[in-house]
């Protein structure tokens, strides 16, 4: 069996690859407290998600947070705002925005950057 983890460089596969070295996509514009949530549709159109887009719908299954994805998948979050960019194209999830509480949450999110 391959390995695909070296202990002192990291993961063979690095994360620009997962994304064909795109940086941008529908995604771009997602808030990190925008809540994903899978649509449990099937592409119609013959897209096939990768394993980290398959890891991603299985766990929206209940509204996750944009930020919470990508620390889950231990991925960058560019690299995730354009996987979920491909899937909210192919229609497989739904963005909402997030509760009343945004201001608050976005309150916190700014004061834990300035620590």
């Amino acid at each position: 069996m391959t390995q695909w983890m070296d202990e002192e460089a990291g993961p063979v596969v690095r994360p620009y690859a997962l994304i064909g070295g795109r940086t941008r996509s529908s995604g771009d514009t997602l808030d990190l407290i925008a809540m994903v949530t899978s649509t449990g549709a099937i592409s119609s159109d013959g897209f096939v998600p990768g394993p980290e887009q398959e890891r991603i719908l299985a766990m929206v299954t209940t509204a996750t947070s944009v930020a919470d994805v990508a620390s889950d998948l231990n991925l960058p979050l560019g690299v995730v705002r354009v996987l979920l960019g491909d899937l909210q194209d192919h229609k497989l999830i739904s963005i909402g925005r997030a509760s009343a509480s945004e201001r608050i949450l976005k309150e916190v999110i700014n004061g834990l950057r300035a620590l």
